[in-house]
């Protein structure tokens, strides 16, 4: 807790607020009694429009934000709000931060690039390896990957990250209490234990709601230096990432897995769109390399290559997504 109290918070817990208009809030309140001291008709003056849903009290939100804390405290979740100078610079940049980051883990370093990796939740063989031999390549150069903690490309990014030595983040559409899937939890353990980062704008006891899932999109384009779609349907949420990507004027790749023509094209109508609409299509983590001017196509090959051996290629994403639970239907 800082010298605003349990200001930032509270703020959190407002309903009916933007982000942006939270971090107004932020702006104007210096300390808790400030905050505490509002009207829901203070707050409409302030972000300047009328506020609907079911009313509440300032109170009630203030006993909700202590008890925030007590379980931040219990399960080793910290939080950064959008007035303190460890707040990720990055997130600064876009027009909607949010007004308080919840973690555990370690903070996003500012001076280390991140790679952004998602995609569909029931992705091609190809496409599960390729994420994970990306990821890995990657984490080998001490590059983290950022994701969703989701079913599918998601879950391999953070893998194989965390495989390569990474410190692979997660960015969750819940509170970090509330491992969403529950699949998931021994692979957010790890990420810890490795150095990585949880992270979320939602207070601890939050739910996963389906609303949520697109709003951590952008964050985790945010806190990347460029995105891979590694393969997406028409109607994915991945697509989603990558117009915040564009937005937030972040790279944005396609792999190849995700336009290669073949039998799982019904899972591609998104990457090859983008690919299409002028997106690069990238083979492997040395193109990523490459295009951000840490290395040559020449040095380091076997920093990048595929995994070859007993487990390469179909084999691999065979074991990888039985792991995941993962079934496909030709």
């Amino acid at each position: 807790m800082t010298d605003r109290g349990l200001a930032d918070v509270i703020i959190a817990r407002i309903p009916q607020l933007t982000p942006a208009e939270k971090v107004l809030v932020c702006k104007h309140c210096t300390c808790e009694k400030d905050v505490t001291a509002m009207t829901q008709k203070d707050l409409e003056a302030l972000i300047g429009r009328r506020l609907g849903g079911k009313p509440w009290n300032m109170s009630d939100l203030q006993a909700q934000a202590e008890q925030d804390a007590g379980i931040a405290r219990m399960r080793g979740i910290g939080y950064v709000s959008y007035m303190s100078p460890l707040y990720p610079p990055l997130l600064r940049e876009i027009w909607d931060p949010p007004a308080v980051i919840f973690y555990r883990g370690r903070l996003p370093d500012p001076e280390r690039s991140v790679l952004a990796m998602v995609g569909t939740r029931e992705p091609s063989p190809p496409a599960l390896l390729q994420a994970y031999d990306i990821a890995k390549a990657l984490g080998r150069r001490g590059i983290p990957v950022i994701s969703g903690l989701a079913k599918g490309i998601d879950s391999m990014a953070h893998r194989g990250n965390a495989d390569g030595g990474g410190q692979t983040m997660a960015v969750l559409g819940s509170g970090l209490d509330e491992i969403y899937p529950a699949i998931n939890r021994a692979l957010a353990r790890r990420i810890i234990e490795q150095g990585g980062a949880l992270l979320s704008e939602y207070p601890p006891g939050t739910k996963p709601r389906k609303w949520h899932f697109p709003a951590r999109n952008r964050i985790i384009s945010a806190l990347a230096r460029g995105t891979v779609i590694v393969e997406a349907p028409s109607a994915s949420g991945a697509l989603i990432t990558a117009g915040f990507a564009l937005e937030h004027g972040r790279d944005l790749w396609v792999a190849s897995a995700g336009v290669t023509e073949g039998p799982y094209d019904r899972l591609r109508g998104g990457t090859k769109k983008l690919a299409e609409q002028g997106a690069p299509v990238i083979a492997s983590a040395d193109d990523i390399l490459t295009e951000w001017g840490m290395r040559s196509k020449e040095s380091d090959a076997e920093d990048t290559k595929p995994e070859t051996g007993e487990f390469s290629g179909s084999a691999l994403a065979a074991s990888l997504a039985q792991s995941l639970n993962i079934v496909y239907e030709e």
